[in-house]
């Protein structure tokens, strides 16, 4: 594959874009590999990229069901952050943050990483206090966090309706500035040819439908495409991993799946230059470099692996939005897209191996997927390469359910939809 540069960016402008050479190849899948990794999204992607230029492991197939990117990873607001409160998350986010912060580079492949920041909006004083300690606790963590006054967030966002009449009068706000977006399916993109350039087979249209075992131990898998077997198996397929680990006959997780909303409207001029959350609701906003408003809110009330939702949730999400920016009132929307979310008991991922031998999971991502790209693939290919957790992901296993050792980053107890 061609490196992607100035130069070959203006070579094929001089000769009408026909040596373009294609991302990734379209490889028929092989009889068998060293590992496979089931989901073509980010997080399968990036563990095929991680375990090639990190463990040299690079007879890998990346099966996905449908085309490249189809599921998740294109299908959310593309917020990248890591203000979190505890620190297995604080730690784990942050590592993604500086992988995303050279990511581009480091695929040669412009991901479109934009710093824009994060604010995250207080409407009570208990609230604010809450955001102080958040902040205190990210900075313990060598985190950047700023606290923000109402006489601030009028020169940051000047569109908020501050004033005292306002539905959830605001008064302050934390910022983390290094916070922001990405491209999302330019990740998806981006991992899949760097993955392909280091010999990783990326098999599309390709579902599994079982496991082969050899007595307990899961040894490959029957797909749409015929058998493929694999000394590992990995699992990376998010609101997808009830029912592909019911294939394997492990009928009871620690998750479960929800309908996502997302919106985009009509292009306006700059008016959020960051990313913006609501504090007395489920609402998170930022503008796309088109002049879209990105935006989502709950997830929707009931479990379901449908990639679509329904009308009293975009009714919730659109009065959330008036709240903050009642001069919106008339703006369009473009269209809207659901994607399937595998919340957690705690609200915490699960990175570890098993639940049966030659088998790996990765899952319970709840809201924070997609900024957790790049980290959970590296974390989740030193799994699948060395048979232990990285420490940043040690925290992450699926029995700490067991154990009492739960990671409830918002407080909201073992209620999986709250998360």
């Amino acid at each position: 594959m061609a490196e992607y540069s100035v130069f070959s960016l203006l070579r094929n402008a001089l000769n009408g874009n026909r040596d373009w050479k294609p991302a990734w190849r379209k490889p028929e899948p092989k009889p068998a590999y060293e590992v496979i990794v089931i989901g073509g999204g980010g997080h399968g992607l990036s563990t095929a990229y991680y375990l090639a230029r990190e463990h040299g492991i690079t007879d890998v197939a990346v099966l996905e069901k449908g085309y490249l990117g189809s599921g998740n990873v294109g299908r959310n607001t593309t917020a990248v952050r890591s203000n979190y409160l505890l620190p297995a998350n604080t730690r784990f986010y942050e590592h993604s943050m500086k992988l995303w912060e050279n990511l581009s580079h480091d695929l040669n492949y412009n991901v479109m990483f934009s710093q824009r920041g994060c604010l995250n909006l207080a409407h009570t004083p208990a609230q604010l206090d809450d955001y102080a300690r958040r902040g205190n606790a990210m900075r313990h963590e060598g985190i950047d966090a700023e606290l923000m006054t109402p006489a601030q967030l009028a020169r940051e966002v000047p569109g908020l309706d501050l004033s005292a009449s306002a539905r959830f009068p605001i008064v302050g706000g934390l910022m983390q500035r290094r916070a922001g977006t990405a491209r999302h399916d330019a990740v998806a993109w981006g991992y899949a040819r760097g993955a392909d350039r280091r010999g990783v087979d990326i098999v599309e249209n390709c579902e599994v439908t079982g496991f082969l075992r050899d007595g307990d131990r899961v040894v490959g898998v029957t797909t749409t495409r015929g058998e493929i077997r694999a000394r590992k198996v990995a699992v990376a397929v998010a609101g997808s991993t009830g029912h592909v680990m019911r294939l394997a006959g492990i009928d009871r997780l620690p998750i479960e799946s929800h309908v996502l909303q997302a919106f985009v409207s009509e292009s306006l001029k700059p008016i959020v230059h960051t990313v913006l959350t609501f504090g007395m609701g489920h609402f998170y906003m930022s503008q796309s470099d088109k002049g879209g408003l990105v935006y989502g809110g709950d997830i929707d009330g009931y479990n379901s692996y449908a990639q679509r939702g329904n009308l009293p949730i975009v009714e919730d999400v659109m009065s959330e939005m008036l709240a903050l920016f009642p001069s919106l009132a008339s703006v369009r929307v473009l269209r809207s897209w659901g994607g399937v979310c595998d919340m957690s008991m705690d609200g915490s991922p699960i990175i570890t191996t098993g639940p049966l031998p030659g088998m790996y999971l990765n899952c319970g991502w709840c809201y924070g997927g997609f900024k957790a790209t790049p980290a959970s693939g590296f974390a989740f290919a030193w799994t699948i390469a060395r048979d232990e957790p990285h420490e940043i992901s040690a925290p992450f296993t699926l029995d700490r359910f067991h154990r009492g050792l739960v990671i409830d980053d918002k407080g909201q107890g073992a209620t999986p939809r709250l998360h």
